[in-house]
């Protein structure tokens, strides 16, 4: 399994990092360790003195695709859910100051919250789709799948044009404005529309 995550694909996030809109997805990969385990609590890591949330709609890739065009990239995948892309904010500024890749930052163990998964077929339309991240019970994300840059079917076909995907693997999608750090005791929530998808406790 793979976790192929999105970058800078909502605009407002774009500019909350004050990063360059970019012409083309962003793609940077999660290894599986870095997959937090089900139930267990999130630790913030020694290295980093500043561990952002960024809540993410993410798609379970059903079978094997390579070129996929978007008109057929529905084909591949039958469940949507919602997870967290951890992000150690300081590591990853000093790596981009020097122009090196962000996978201490991002793939670190625990970095990757998976949720739980519902069938596509319970959303009407998965280009609107309201999901939102809560710590400590008060919304500190709210997004719509409308808002991204790059649509799940595109996504999927940009993607596959450069890694076969594999059943079982993850996409993440991307982030909405409000990211922000954590801190030691604070709760996390994940809501997709008007349904609970994941919980965990910051150590």
């Amino acid at each position: 399994m793979k976790i192929i995550c999105i970058g800078r694909n909502y605009t407002a996030h774009i500019e909350e990092l004050k990063n360059e809109k970019p012409a083309d997805p962003v793609v940077f990969i999660k290894p599986d360790s870095s997959v937090l385990p089900k139930e267990q609590d999130f630790y913030i890591p020694e290295f980093s003195k500043d561990v952002h949330y960024e809540v993410e709609v993410l798609v379970k890739i059903k079978k094997v695709g390579k070129h996929i065009e978007a008109k057929f990239a529905p084909n591949y995948y039958d469940e949507i859910g919602l997870g967290i892309d951890f992000t150690a904010r300081d590591l990853q500024q000093s790596l981009k100051e020097k122009g090196l890749p962000w996978e201490k930052a991002k793939g670190f163990d625990g970095a990757a919250v998976i949720g739980k998964w519902v069938p596509k077929t319970n959303f009407k339309n998965l280009n609107d789709l309201n999901f939102s991240l809560l710590k400590n019970n008060e919304v500190v994300q709210k997004g719509n799948t409308g808002l991204m840059l790059w649509k799940i079917d595109e996504l999927i076909a940009y993607v596959s044009t450069f890694f076969t995907l594999k059943k079982g693997d993850i996409l993440f999608t991307g982030t909405p404005a409000g990211v922000g750090r954590v801190k030691t005791n604070d709760y996390l929530s994940g809501m997709l529309e008007d349904v609970e998808m994941f919980h965990l406790n910051i150590k």
